[in-house]
């Protein structure tokens, strides 16, 4: 065993564990009973809740495992309740879309729980190694999984494009973080918070700044660095778009959290000052993204008549709201950020359950007149969509509402009263696409025959799990409040320089 790897490290990364076991399990599974779909599924699924019950059992752990490479706190807490949250629904919905489309549900399980992992090992990384491993692990998955229907052109469309951006971005990211290790010396993020707290990083700190911006800016899809998402969005299969909107972006947030403010707290400029003998530091470069993405993610959703592609402007818009939390860059900013990114994941993956739900033999059911007479054919489907449009849009008592109440109320609170009131303008523009859809599912069929949906248990399970997490929040968030809040109180190597 190497030196500083422990039987303890094997304890806290129980969770990680049994998630590789729980893929291979599934693999061969696939193999072994080829012809067992419902197998698959409850393998997938008690793996999700085996890893679940394992980490519960680190709650409220703080310290870090395998060498300093991963810490277990409470915000990689936070995020991998997300992770399995996220995962576990998409998994439940995906049985249905996966036999219409003719698929093998073996590798596709497989490659959600290795998404999983990644994003796991993201949300605990506390060195730019682990961190990239992670990212790799996650990102894989996703091009494989985005070309997942390889007799439909447009899903291999979508996987090449991910690729190959996904790639020159990944080689970006990977230049800024050796330009840092040039730099510091080390890859360990608190060490390199140390180090350059300790002295000046030169003109090169800002470039290799300028790269992580943009590196990780792709994975998030912040603009100018979205032009993927729109077609990969469309192109891949829903359930892979919902799970890629949520837990791929939530992933990159942690991420995007721990190197900027464990990592490089001396870099953030406070309000007033300088930074490094410039004007500005890592907050003006975030500044101006929220407001691009903001603004650029809504105006490009107006006219969109393919559902999957307003869904993913919106998924834009809604990364330049995560980001005005991370520009406050107080503890309530981060804490606005997780319980947005979790309020998130309940309204994006509803909504995607009832897009799954519009797929048929006949009919893909990824446009917008596809919702037409959706309140006839199945009126509990079209309630669902409603409550998830109207907190997307941000409309009380949803969580939606909640989230950028959260959001920007700490902008204000840190002196970024401009930036919050783009987003209230940002936000009330976007009102306009989402009671497009509204309009849509209230509207007769011009042909006038609606026939009713039907619904799997498990479809019908997400969107009740989805709602009851959308209206729950959005009535009583402070239990969310308080976990975020313990979480984001983990966060941060100089407390004193960084989270304030």
């Amino acid at each position: 065993m190497p030196a500083g790897f422990t039987p303890r490290d094997f304890y806290y990364l129980l969770p990680e564990l049994v998630l590789t076991a729980g893929a291979c399990l599934v693999l061969v599974l696939d193999v072994v009973l080829p012809r067992s779909r419902r197998l698959l599924v409850w393998a997938a699924m008690g793996t999700l809740a085996a890893a679940a019950v394992s980490l519960l059992a680190v709650d409220g752990v703080n310290t870090t495992v395998a060498r300093d490479l991963l810490a277990i706190d409470g915000f990689a807490f936070f995020f991998k309740i997300l992770f399995l949250l996220a995962a576990a629904l998409t998994v439940a919905m995906s049985p249905g879309y996966l036999a219409v489309e003719g698929v093998r549900p073996g590798e596709y399980y497989f490659l959600i729980l290795c998404a999983t992992l990644g994003m796991m090992v993201m949300a605990g990384g506390i060195d730019l190694i682990t961190l990239f491993i992670g990212l790799e692990t996650m990102a894989v998955s996703f091009y494989v999984l985005t070309g997942y229907l390889r007799p439909n052109r447009r899903s291999n469309e979508a996987a090449i494009k991910y690729f190959v951006l996904g790639t020159f971005s990944m080689a970006i990211l990977i230049y800024g973080m050796s330009l840092l290790y040039g730099l510091t010396g080390t890859t360990h993020l608190r060490a390199i918070a140390t180090t350059l707290a300790a002295g000046d990083g030169g003109l090169m700190l800002p470039l290799a700044v300028l790269l992580l911006v943009a590196g990780i800016g792709f994975k998030i899809a912040a603009v100018p660095f979205h032009m993927w998402a729109p077609d990969v969005y469309e192109g891949a299969p829903s359930p892979v778009t919902a799970f890629l909107s949520v837990g791929s972006k939530a992933a990159s947030f942690a991420m995007l959290l721990r190197i900027f403010v464990e990592g490089l707290p001396a870099f953030r400029v406070d309000g007033v000052g300088t930074a490094w003998g410039t004007p500005f530091g890592w907050t003006a470069f975030f500044y101006v993204l929220a407001i691009l993405t903001m603004t650029v993610g809504n105006l490009a959703a107006l006219t969109q008549g393919n559902i999957k592609r307003m869904l993913a402007y919106s998924s834009i818009a809604h990364a330049g709201y995560v980001l005005i939390g991370i520009v406050a860059g107080t503890t309530r900013g981060v804490t606005a950020a997780l319980v947005y990114l979790m309020i998130y994941a309940f309204m994006q993956l509803g909504a995607f359950a009832v897009v799954v739900l519009m797929r048929r033999a006949d009919i893909a059911g990824d446009e917008l007149k596809d919702l037409t007479a959706l309140s006839t054919t199945h009126p509990g489907a079209a309630v669902a969509m409603l409550i998830f449009m109207l907190s997307l849009g941000g409309i009380p008592p949803t969580a939606g509402f909640m989230g950028k109440l959260w959001v920007f109320g700490a902008a204000i609170d840190a002196g970024y009263v401009w930036l919050a009131v783009i987003g209230v303008a940002n936000s009330a523009l976007s009102l306009y696409y989402y009671v497009r859809v509204v309009v849509f599912m209230w509207s007769p069929d011009p042909g006038g025959e609606s026939t009713p949906l039907r619904i799997s248990p498990a479809l019908a399970a997400v969107l009740i799990a989805a709602v009851a997490g959308t209206i729950g929040l959005g009535v009583y968030p402070r239990l969310l409040f308080d976990l975020a809040q313990a979480s984001a109180s983990t966060l941060g190597a100089v407390p004193a320089v960084g989270l304030r």
